[in-house]
C-alpha cells in the first residue's frame, strides 16, 4: 500500500508568524497563494485536514473555495451547516490519521492551524512542509512552531524567491 503524505502548505511572517494574534491574515494580501504553488498543491492532494478556527476563518469567506474535495476539521463541537464535503472529527490525530490512511487518502494537505500542525508533528505525521515566508514582522500573532513542539528534523528541497522579497520554501521530513 502506498504510503500518505501529509502535505503542510502554509504562509507564514519573517518571525514565524501564520497569522495575526486575532487569528486575522489581511497581511497576506499582497502574497497570493498561486505565486507559491497552492494551485498544484490543491490539484494534487486527496483530502484536506483542518483545525476548527482555520475552518471558521475559511467559511468567513463566503463560498467554501475547496469544492467537493473531503475536508475533515478537527473540533469537538457540531459543525453548524457544512458545506457537503465538510465532516467533524474528534479524537486523537494519530487514530483520525490512521482512519483517514484506511479511507485511501494518499495526499493529504493538512491546513492548519498551528495547534493541528504541531499535533501532526507529534503524531509523527507531517511529511512535507512547504511555505510562503512573506517578508514582514508581525511581532505578535500565532506562531508556526511554538515552545512544546516535538522536534522534527527536515531536509530543505526548495527555495525560491518570490515577488515582493517573499521566499517559497519546501522542506521535507528528514525520517
Amino acid at each position: 500500500m502506498e504510503k500518505t503524505i501529509w502535505h503542510c502548505h502554509i504562509a507564514m511572517s519573517l518571525d514565524g508568524k501564520i497569522a495575526r494574534a486575532d487569528g486575522s491574515f489581511d497581511w497576506l494580501e499582497d502574497y497570493p497563494p498561486q505565486d507559491f504553488g497552492f494551485d498544484a498543491l490543491m490539484a494534487g492532494i486527496d483530502a484536506i485536514l483542518m483545525g476548527r478556527d482555520t475552518y471558521e476563518v475559511t467559511r468567513g469567506f463566503g463560498e467554501w473555495p475547496y469544492g467537493d474535495k473531503p475536508t475533515i476539521v478537527m473540533t469537538h463541537r457540531p459543525l453548524l451547516d457544512p458545506p457537503r464535503a465538510v465532516e467533524a472529527r474528534s479524537g486523537e490525530l494519530a487514530v483520525v490519521a490512521a482512519e483517514l490512511e484506511a479511507r485511501g487518502y494518499r495526499r493529504v494537505w493538512v491546513e492548519g492551524g498551528a495547534q493541528l500542525i504541531r499535533g501532526m508533528i507529534a503524531a509523527g505525521k507531517l511529511d512535507v512542509l512547504e511555505i510562503a515566508i512573506v517578508p514582514i514582522v508581525l511581532g505578535d500573532g500565532i506562531p508556526l512552531i511554538a515552545l512544546g513542539t516535538p522536534e522534527l528534523k527536515l531536509t530543505l528541497k526548495s527555495c525560491e524567491p518570490r515577488r515582493g522579497g517573499a521566499l517559497h520554501v519546501v522542506y521535507e521530513a528528514a525520517r
